[in-house]
């Protein structure tokens, strides 16, 4: 049986003018994230998390699971491993996710430590391949970053989007987003996060010194494609103890750079103009 669900539901307007949306599609965005959140859920849970019916909380998790988007344990439902296929696709489809990974690999073998390849969306970074080295530190922390969206100020990967996106985006991301800290070392400033901006344009790599995690250090540098807008970037993180001295100012920022302009070259020789990444 197949419940009415994504081609139904009342429409309404936002509040700043925006485009009409349909109400049904965003109760199933927030149902979502609430079964995400828990791992899985049963109707009164849910009822309770959203505030709504047993009865409407049942329609909603039942439409999902018919739409094959939840699985059904029980009385409780968790996310289903179509979100696996639909993720790979999207992410199979990347230029920079097919071109980066193999840097990503060998960087990661060259410096021990964990590597990561990230994008640009929604104003949030989106990390699309990771790797771990041979002597990374070990942590659900890593293990869970692959899983969730970032902020891009306290990261330098996210540092090296934000410096080559227009100022206007920025600007943009900064209202939607906010500067939340995480550690005393946060940019929380507009004003001190556009002059660090300035600061990774003129030496073309940024750094996270502690600003996610403390004791903790990376440094990224963008990948742009040939008109110089910026695809992702391309960072290398460990702790203080390793990412220190000459070989955290001068010899990892050269291997990342290095390894983003082999990835930018290989996306501009293989790509189309105007593919996504």
């Amino acid at each position: 049986m197949t419940i009415g669900f994504f081609g139904a539901g009342t429409s309404s307007e936002k509040g700043d003018g925006g485009p009409r949306t349909l109400k049904t599609v965003n109760m199933a965005s927030r149902v979502l994230d609430a079964v995400r959140e828990r791992d899985e859920v049963g109707a009164s849970e849910l009822a309770a998390a959203l505030d709504i019916s047993k009865s409407t909380a049942y329609i909603h998790l039942r439409t999902l699971e018919d739409n094959g988007f939840l699985v059904q344990r029980g009385d409780t439902y968790r996310l289903a491993f179509k979100f696996t296929v639909l993720g790979e696709y999207v992410r199979n489809r990347s230029p920079l996710y097919r071109y980066g990974r193999p840097e990503v690999d060998d960087l990661a073998e060259e410096t021990n430590q964990y590597t990561h390849i990230v994008t640009e969306e929604d104003g949030f970074g989106i990390n699309l391949y990771q790797v771990k080295g041979d002597t990374s530190v070990e942590g659900e922390y890593q293990t869970d970053k692959i899983q969730r969206r970032d902020h891009l100020h306290y990261t330098a990967s996210g540092k090296a989007i934000l410096a080559y996106l227009p100022r206007e985006r920025v600007e943009e991301i900064l209202d939607e987003r906010g500067l939340p800290a995480r550690t005393t070392e946060t940019i929380t400033e507009a004003e001190t996060l556009f002059a660090e901006l300035e600061r990774i344009r003129e030496r073309g790599y940024a750094y996270n010194d502690g600003e996610e995690i403390d004791g903790f250090r990376a440094v990224g540098a963008p990948v742009r494609d040939g008109d110089g807008d910026v695809l992702g970037s391309l960072s290398v993180s460990g702790p203080t103890s390793v990412m220190q001295g000459d070989r955290f100012q001068e010899e990892m920022p050269q291997r990342v750079i290095r390894s983003a302009n082999v990835i930018e070259v290989n996306i501009n020789m293989n790509t189309q103009p105007n593919q996504s990444v």
